[in-house]
């Protein structure tokens, strides 16, 4: 039976109470009945019945470039370049899908009697991997033979001699990227492509640059400009900006064999099934294990509830693969994965309302820290639209997350001081940019630990707050139901404890009988807004 695609429920007084994440934990809440409306995502399309066989032919049968043998001989300098631990979310059951693409390039490096190979992960200024995460993308064989020689490293955008400037756009962006990837004969990108987002020329021009090329684009007017994270890349300020620098990469830089994959939204295991059904067709077993699961959450403290979820692995499929030329392989991706996300919706509404999760790009393996909740929020979740917003201009956004006040000092150190500091005198943009981002990028304590340990580049809290520029800018108020009313308020939105408490509030904005949207995840969704 083919999975049934994304559609929009209207609520009427026969609804039952939907489902929202609270974090790592969730609840279900009854919306008003005749004027809400749900977004459900797809189900999971199927995946390629052997994914191995697809792989080996993509890199065979590439789009507007030679096949991968023909362009290896054994005098070359390989590189072969891969998706950090951000990709995917909830990280994917083993083999993971990069393993499977770079174990079959390296059987053809290995017949065509190449010797110089590096392995390279695309960190832009994200914090290294440990390990075990490394271990887990790339598997035990590989990471084994290439790890302990030197030959398996992470991107390092704060290493001098390790930078190579390949030239600059028309807009004097400059394009400073790894020098072994800039030096190379040859360089294939594994990439996981879990939303529109990603893939492209972004890899390589993000994943490898350094902080001054990153400035280009990472900036809060690119990302007030940017209309539409998800959609048209000529609404994406951001976007244009990355691809300028893909003409230059392109131009001056190596030979480049992209290798992009979809997934489907297979994100939780059966143990959390409930969590991907519609809450009509809930069976009474999946009642029971809500009600379990909620009850048991509860009672269990943040660090226990953390350990549960990250350890989940999904049973993520992969539903295509292409090689070859980088745009012409993005356009096809762009499509398989458009396919799984799409939903069509007429109209906006006057509130949008959503349950931020455990996890986003910037805490795999640790804490879901304040201002990673304003980055999911209005970075992430309300850029999850083609052509326009799930909301009106001046509605209200209504989240909802415990945002307590708990940070991974491992992981996010610079983020500590910046909740501290910086959002303590504004939640601007582009004032902090212009008083606090410089003096946090060049820090030398937090450029030590982002090279010599795990944690995020001292800028990154600064990105991660521009990425909820544009829904910051968009929304007349932001409300965070179930969040500690200090931080939440330290943010620059307003606390509520209940939603019907939220929805009081919003009718200063929106009046008394507004019409409502709930974005429902999971999974994955993009809603298409006419």
């Amino acid at each position: 039976m083919m999975p049934r695609p994304g559609f929009v429920l209207d609520v009427d007084k026969s609804t039952p109470p939907v489902l929202f994440w609270r974090g790592e934990g969730f609840s279900l809440e009854k919306l008003p009945a005749d004027r809400s409306r749900i977004i459900y995502p797809a189900e999971p399309l199927p995946g390629l019945d052997d994914p191995d066989g697809h792989i080996r032919d993509a890199l065979l049968n590439p789009h507007d470039m030679e096949p991968l043998p023909a362009l290896l001989r054994p005098d070359m300098k390989l590189t072969i370049c891969f998706d950090d631990a951000s990709l995917s979310l909830p990280k994917m059951r083993r083999p993971d899908i990069r393993q499977r693409i770079i174990e079959a390039v390296l059987d053809h490096a290995a017949e065509a009697g190449v010797d110089d190979i590096h392995i390279i992960a695309a960190l832009g200024l994200h914090r290294r991997m440990h390990d075990y995460e490394l271990r887990h993308v790339l598997g035990d064989r590989i990471f084994d033979a290439f790890e302990p020689r030197g030959l398996l490293y992470q991107h390092d955008a704060e290493d001098p001699d390790n930078l190579a400037v390949l030239g600059e756009t028309d807009h004097g962006e400059v394009l400073e990227i790894n020098k072994r990837v800039a030096e190379s004969d040859l360089v294939v990108y594994a990439n996981v492509n879990q939303v529109a987002m990603d893939g492209g020329w972004k890899s390589i021009t993000t994943g490898f640059a350094s902080y001054r090329c990153l400035a280009n684009h990472h900036t809060p007017t690119h990302l007030q400009e940017t209309k539409s994270l998800m959609g048209h890349r000529d609404h994406s300020a951001l976007h244009k900006s990355i691809w300028r620098l893909g003409k230059v990469l392109r131009d001056n830089g190596p030979k480049i064999f992209q290798v992009e994959t979809s997934i489907n939204t297979a994100a939780f295991p059966d143990t959390f099934g409930f969590l991907s059904k519609r809450e009509w067709e809930w069976t009474a077993k999946d009642r029971a294990l809500y009600l379990a699961t909620e009850k048991s959450l509860k009672r269990m403290p943040n660090r226990a509830k953390r350990k549960i979820f990250h350890s989940m692995e999904a049973p993520y499929e992969m539903t295509s693969v292409q090689a070859g030329f980088t745009p012409s392989v993005h356009e096809i991706t762009l499509e398989h994965v458009y396919e799984q996300h799409l939903v069509p919706v007429e109209g906006q509404t006057d509130i949008l309302t959503m349950g931020i999760p455990f996890i986003c790009p910037y805490n795999p393996e640790g804490i879901m820290n304040p201002i990673l909740v304003m980055c999911m929020g209005l970075g992430y979740m309300f850029n999850m639209y083609r052509n326009k917003p799930l909301v009106r201009d001046g509605g209200v956004i209504i989240m909802t997350h415990p945002t307590y006040r708990e940070f991974n000092p491992v992981h996010h150190p610079s983020y500590i001081d910046f909740f501290d500091e910086v959002l303590a005198d504004t939640t601007d943009p582009v004032v902090m940019a212009e008083k606090y981002e410089r003096k946090y990028a060049e820090d030398e304590w937090y450029t030590h630990l982002y090279r010599t340990g795990n944690a995020y580049h001292g800028v990154h809290p600064f990105y991660a707050w521009y990425w909820g520029a544009h829904g910051q800018q968009w929304a007349g108020k932001v409300i965070v139901v179930g969040g500690d009313p200090s931080t939440v308020r330290r943010l620059g939105f307003t606390p509520a404890s209940t939603m019907d408490d939220a929805f009081e509030i919003a009718s200063d904005v929106v009046g008394r009988s507004p019409s409502i949207s709930h974005l429902h995840v999971p999974g994955v969704l993009v809603a298409d807004v006419h």
